[in-house]
């Protein structure tokens, strides 16, 4: 099991916690990132959580979310769980969101506490979704996304729901 990197509230690294331990009620501060994959036509890919996930399990999403191991770069990171999330490369990695924090708490009474960068990226080729990350999946257009939070907020991951109107906003999406 991987371990995060716990951080001090203006950003610094205090520690690491194992993984499958640091997310509970009182989930503290740690980094993670998330990543918006587009394919070459500018379509963005969403995916649906796996029935198994601890948080948010089944909701829609951004491409994917992770943990960088602890002295571990991020944009490493980000290629390292492209390849076994979604069984696929990246090329064009970008940090646009380096500030991006949010807190949200699910069903469950599980809290996601991150400092979470937000990157863009595009595919290199086809990918292959590992089942216990993905559950479905779908290419769609920023705008229709959009509309799609608008309708039904409830089937969206809070961190999409906040992510997206921030990347549209600096025309990343």
């Amino acid at each position: 099991m991987d371990d995060v990197t716990l951080l001090a509230a203006d950003g610094s690294p205090i520690g690491s916690m194992r993984k499958d331990l640091v997310h509970s009620s009182a989930t503290p501060l740690h980094l993670a990132f998330s990543c918006h994959v587009f394919d070459d036509d500018g379509r963005m890919l969403v995916t649906r959580r796996s029935l198994g996930k601890r948080t948010w399990p089944g909701v829609w999403t951004n491409s994917f979310c992770g943990h960088p191991r602890p002295g571990e770069p991020i944009v490493d990171a980000v290629r390292r769980h492209a390849l076994s999330e979604l069984g696929g490369r990246l090329r064009k990695i970008e940090c646009l969101l380096p500030d991006y924090r949010y807190r949200a708490t699910d069903a469950s009474g599980v809290v996601e506490n991150e400092l979470c960068p937000v990157h863009v990226a595009q595919i290199d080729g086809d990918i292959a979704p590992a089942p216990g990350e993905v559950l479905e999946w779908a290419w769609t257009t920023p705008s229709d996304l959009s509309t799609a939070l608008a309708a039904a907020p409830f089937a969206f991951s809070p961190w999409l729901r906040e992510q997206l109107p921030l990347l549209r906003a600096i025309g990343a999406a």
